[in-house]
């Protein structure tokens, strides 16, 4: 049986790369810092925003979506885009206790 590289490494490993990948662009970064300054779920096109076309806006609406950070549901015509808070706070705790533990002295170099 063929086993994917990522299989060999931990669950939670696994979990956190999973949310890094969703943040290592920057019209996704772009996408969660516009939902977040509206503070409320966005109904309507979400590419108005950003200097992409639609068709590119909505690939990266469907990568934050299957990484849970954000939600997003029909209502009438249009699609309503809202943070998944619970996610968003995931993903802080995850990402700083990831860099607590690859924390270095101040006094570190690489020569």
């Amino acid at each position: 049986m063929v086993v994917s590289k990522t299989e060999l490494f931990d669950e939670l490993l696994q979990q956190k790369a999973n949310l890094f990948k969703a943040l290592s662009h920057p019209a996704r970064l772009q996408i969660l810092k516009f939902l977040a300054t509206t503070q409320n779920c966005i109904s309507g096109d979400i590419s108005d925003e950003l200097p992409l076309s639609r068709t590119t806006v909505n690939q990266h609406l469907k990568e934050l979506k299957d990484a849970g950070l954000i939600k997003g549901h029909i209502e009438g015509v249009k699609m309503k885009y809202c943070l998944d808070a619970q996610k968003v706070f995931e993903m802080k705790n995850l990402l700083t206790g990831f860099l607590d533990e690859i924390q270095l002295p101040e006094n570190f170099t690489c020569e």
